[in-house]
């Protein structure tokens, strides 16, 4: 399954790398694009499931990684002051 790392720059300008275990997270985030910081991590979230989802088609497991990405981006999102999050960059 091909990884797709991602970089997120949040509100206080501090940046994220990110990777998502399968493709299925371009269905969810845009490069380039700028969301509120409860938008980012509603579509990051189901990004990350649906990639996890489909590792789990592939091997019968879900993926970790993308559970501990998701945790990651919400701990991340609980700190962050109010604002826009943007999607610098997508392998």
């Amino acid at each position: 399954m091909p990884e797709v790392p991602f970089r997120l720059r949040w509100p206080d300008g501090t940046t994220q790398q990110c990777v998502s275990p399968s493709r299925a997270i371009r269905d969810h985030l845009e490069p380039g694009a700028a969301y509120p910081v409860d938008e980012l991590v509603r579509r990051a979230g189901a990004g990350l499931d649906a990639a996890s989802e489909r590792v789990r088609q592939v091997y019968g497991f879900a993926c970790s990684g993308a559970a501990s990405q998701r945790a990651a981006i919400e701990r991340r999102a609980a700190a962050s002051p109010p604002g826009d999050v943007r999607v610098e960059a997508m392998g």
